[in-house]
């Protein structure tokens, strides 16, 4: 068209952008409404789905009514094509930015509710949003007129040269994208290095893993060699685990009762401690002849890895006091000791802990 704008094709315009901006409002509005109804269900993917919708049909509908306005004015084709063209590419843009928002929360949704634990796997989330919002990098370019075939081209050749650059993060990346398909460890897992570090996992991330130690430092450790390091995890495949004390009473005990007595006391620890689990039978065996003591260990069940030190704590404790009650006597270790200096032995039987150069005779 070549006329002029008239009033009435004003007037029809900004009726037509004003209903978009209303239908924008009420949206936002009702959605708004909607996602308190959605912070109240147990599910929180339908969180991430409506806070994404707050954000992209406000947007278009506000590119409906601008749309709406352009095809009302009298305008030239080739301002009506650019005008179609950018509104697509604005809607192109407002669609992909919701898209990687709602399919990243989705991933980070399922990643957090199979770890068991409030953590997060940033790695597959950050590949998630890089993937979506270059698909629609590229679905903008294709909008615009511009060929994409020469730049994914490039993209092939240059990656060559990144992938030989970037060895060590590439590495990394690939070796923490095979750590959690694998499932060999996950985010709150607690695990423990062959170098000495161990700790919960907190994250793993395109390039490291960070795990925080029981002293609540954080230890960055790279996936590649998270992935070649002997690792045990004490999470999986169950999280609950058994610890064992051991413990020695005297030859004059009797056994039957040193074990009746220990038996209640971790009956009473695994009901009474945070931790523990209740469901625990005592157990206890007797293995050892030693040189002062039977020693025997005593088996408890714990609900996680950072558990078993409060347990063991209250368990000794306990046990000690009930000993004492019970008469039942913990001896300290001895030696027999035979000191000969000329035609002289002299066998001494003490405490370890007593014996000085003064318990020795020498003629």
């Amino acid at each position: 068209m070549n006329r002029t704008p008239t009033l009435d094709d004003l007037v029809l315009a900004g009726i037509a952008l004003g209903a978009g901006l209303l239908l924008a409002f009420l949206s936002r509005t009702l959605l708004h409404w909607l996602g308190g109804h959605a912070k109240r269900t147990r599910w929180s993917g339908d969180d991430v789905i409506v806070d994404a919708l707050r954000s992209v049909v406000p947007w278009a509908a506000i590119a409906g009514g601008a749309a709406a306005a352009a095809a009302v004015l009298p305008l030239t084709g080739a301002v009506q094509h650019h005008a179609d063209q950018w509104l697509q590419v604005w809607l192109i843009a407002v669609v992909t930015s919701s898209s990687a928002r709602v399919i990243a929360g989705l991933v980070r949704t399922v990643t957090q509710s199979r770890s068991g634990v409030a953590g997060s796997a940033t790695i597959f989330v950050n590949i998630t949003r890089v993937l979506v919002l270059a698909i629609g990098f590229l679905i903008v370019l294709q909008t615009l007129g511009i060929s994409i075939a020469p730049l994914l081209t490039a993209l092939g050749v240059g990656g060559l040269a990144v992938a030989l650059a970037l060895q060590d993060t590439l590495a990394n990346l690939f070796a923490g994208v095979h750590i959690l398909a694998s499932r060999t460890v996950q985010p709150g897992d607690y695990i423990r290095l062959s170098s000495g570090e161990e700790g919960y996992v907190v994250d793993i991330n395109w390039r490291q893993t960070t795990v925080r130690q029981l002293s609540n430092n954080l230890v960055v450790i790279p996936n590649g060699q998270l992935a070649k390091a002997n690792m045990t995890n004490y999470t999986r495949p169950e999280q609950g685990l058994t610890v064992l004390v051991q413990v020695g009473v005297g030859y004059d005990s009797d056994l039957e009762h040193v074990e009746r007595v220990t038996a209640e006391v971790v009956s009473e620890v695994m009901t009474d401690v945070t931790g523990a689990v209740p469901d625990h039978e005592p157990a206890i065996r007797f293995h050892t002849f030693g040189d002062s003591r039977i020693g025997f260990t005593v088996i408890l069940g714990v609900g996680e890895f950072s558990d078993q030190y409060r347990i063991k704590h209250e368990f000794i404790k306990r046990l000690h006091r009930r000993y004492r009650e019970e008469g039942i006597r913990i001896p300290a270790p001895t030696r027999t000791v035979s000191l000969q200096q000329g035609a002289v032995v002299i066998p001494q039987q003490r405490n370890a802990e007593e014996m000085t150069p003064d318990s020795f005779r020498t003629d």
